[in-house]
């Protein structure tokens, strides 16, 4: 049976932890969370940046990454910022 080798990351303000499984061949990403034991808290799930879904499939080499929930929003952010620049 063929594996492949996945890198989960779960980064955190002021760290990260890394943990690498191997699955098999055709594994999603809902499978190497899983396998990495890191999945608590999350909200959504990303490969290389992008976002996608536990079920998509993974490739050898992939990196999957634990998104955490925005403590505030993207176009609330910028309001303020403008607010205090202007």
């Amino acid at each position: 049976m063929k594996t492949i080798r996945v890198d989960v990351v779960h980064a955190l303000p002021g760290r990260q932890r890394v943990i690498t499984v191997r699955l098999a061949q055709g594994a999603t990403a809902g499978d190497a969370v899983a396998a990495s034991g890191l999945g608590a808290g999350y909200r959504a799930l990303g490969r290389f940046g992008r976002k996608i879904d536990p079920c998509t499939k993974l490739g050898n080499g992939d990196r999957v990454e634990l998104l955490r929930p925005l403590r505030i929003d993207p176009n609330e952010a910028r309001r303020q910022r403008a607010r205090r620049l202007g």
